[in-house]
């Protein structure tokens, strides 16, 4: 069931209410919900939400849209609970789940160190929302499909949001979930003729662009569904996700002070990675250990040293980050030992009639490599010049972060002006905040920093009522 149709009911209602806080959500995707749903159990009076997306359903986002039920996610269920104070509320809820129960019967009495399908996980959100959703019968609930172009200050300090429907009223807090979802063109655009392409290669090949999980599990997809043809994989920096270990990797870190500039960082990582191998442990458990203290050593850094990491380090960070089940990256190291997948390291540049220009890493010569197919599986950092950016930094309700990779936030979201303030009312939540916030983009980072902008909400329109 689409969100429409579950709130459709409810719709007619929503336009009436005037004496309740209005609060939007840009965005449907798991930051979006996610905050929904931290909303509905922290802020305990009447608020009427508004929740738009161009999608007339819910995917996930970005990150977790897959085109199949069976696609696995990188995250153990122990990391994926939506509720702050129990980390085992999914655990839980898989437990209860009699056909999934019934399919896993091998991890019972639990799950927390198993990876599930992405289905899987979207249902668990999805009913924790209902059920957040039927335990407030103060409050009321709209859905709109209007694509969100502009957002503007009006008199009294509340927002106006510009879309297809001039009749939208105004909002006291509107909370930016975008995710992914405000992206650049497709850098190799659209198929010019498919069939051409066909006819033009002489064999079947494919070419997958990117270097992050999606790039995998769009190989493995391709596999499981019957394709024997050649496959190749480009990557910018030609970097891979490594594997999880087989069972739980405690997070370790050593206690000593941390270091204050990139090359000393690096150092000391390699460090403590080599000493955790040393003692039986692995290099993951250094890696969630680092999760803990990332933030305190990025804001640390000079400038200059961040621009250095995201150019010559981010890539070779995230592989290590973003990693893949056991079982999934035995089969990509199968499939890169037996030829039948290459990864070749450089950039992709526009399509052809039969494949895709390519120039590799070091070399100024532009090739053809010539395939039938090609599926773009990069994740695309938001596009700072799409006309609803623009709405924010021009009219200075926001401003980039020092990358530009997106907004500059503080841990609940909340964007940071140039004199170091923030705009009462405004949020970006999710992986819009990653070049201030390291690891927005994973599951429990964007459940704390939710639930803390919920609380933020509840603070500014009740001050008087104490969120649970």
């Amino acid at each position: 069931m689409t969100v429409q149709g579950l709130f459709s009911a409810r719709a007619n209602a929503a336009a009436q209410i005037s004496a309740v806080p209005r609060i939007a959500i840009v965005g449907r995707g798991f930051s979006g919900m996610m905050t929904a749903i931290a909303l509905m159990k922290t802020v305990r009076a009447p608020f009427h939400l508004q929740l738009f997306d161009p999608n007339s359903s819910v995917s996930g986002g970005q990150a977790l849209a897959s085109a199949r039920s069976s696609t696995i996610l990188n995250t153990r269920v122990r990391d994926l609970s939506v509720s702050v104070g129990d980390i085992d509320d999914f655990n839980d809820w898989l437990c209860n789940n009699a056909s999934f129960r019934a399919a896993v019967p091998a991890a019972i009495p639990g799950f927390r160190q198993i990876f599930v399908p992405k289905e899987i996980f979207s249902d668990y959100v999805y009913q924790r929302f209902s059920e957040a959703l039927a335990a407030r019968r103060d409050i009321t609930v709209q859905v709109c499909n209007d694509p969100v172009m502009a957002i503007r200050r009006s008199h009294g300090n509340r927002f106006l949001l510009e879309s297809a429907n001039p009749a939208n009223p105004l909002f006291d807090t509107v909370i930016l979930a975008t995710g992914y979802g405000l992206t650049a063109p497709d850098a190799v655009g659209e198929d010019p003729s498919p069939v051409r392409a066909q006819r033009l290669v002489a064999r079947p090949h494919a070419v997958l662009l990117g270097s992050g999980i999606r790039v995998v599990d769009q190989l493995l997809q391709l596999r499981d569904s019957g394709y024997a043809g050649q496959v190749t994989i480009i990557s910018r920096r030609g970097f891979l996700p490594q594997s999880h270990t087989p069972n739980s990797a405690d997070p370790v870190f050593p206690a000593e002070a941390l270091p204050q500039n990139l090359p000393e960082i690096v150092r000391f990582l390699r460090e403590a990675c080599r000493e955790a191998e040393e003692a039986g442990r692995s290099w993951q458990s250094v890696m969630n250990g680092l999760r803990k203290h990332a933030r305190s050593l990025w804001r640390a850094l000079p400038v200059r040293h961040k621009h250095q990491f995201n150019r010559h380090l981010r890539a070779i960070y995230d592989s290590h980050r973003n990693r893949l089940p056991e079982a999934m990256h035995l089969r990509l190291k199968r499939e890169l030992a037996e030829g039948r997948t290459v990864l070749r390291r450089g950039l992709a540049g526009r399509r052809g009639l039969s494949g895709l220009f390519f120039t590799p890493a070091g070399s100024t010569a532009e090739e053809v490599i010539h395939a039938e197919r090609i599926i773009d599986c990069r994740c695309q950092a938001p596009d700072l010049s799409a006309p609803l950016m623009q709405s924010l930094l021009s009219a200075g309700l926001a401003m980039p972060d020092e990358l530009s990779l997106g907004l500059a936030v503080n841990a609940r979201g909340e964007p940071f002006l140039e004199d170091g303030s923030t705009v009462a009312g405004l949020f970006a939540v999710g992986p819009l905040g990653l070049g201030s916030l390291p690891d927005i983009d994973l599951v429990p980072e964007i459940v704390s920093q939710a639930y803390a902008a919920a609380e933020r909400v509840g603070e500014r329109f009740y001050p008087q009522v104490k969120a649970v």
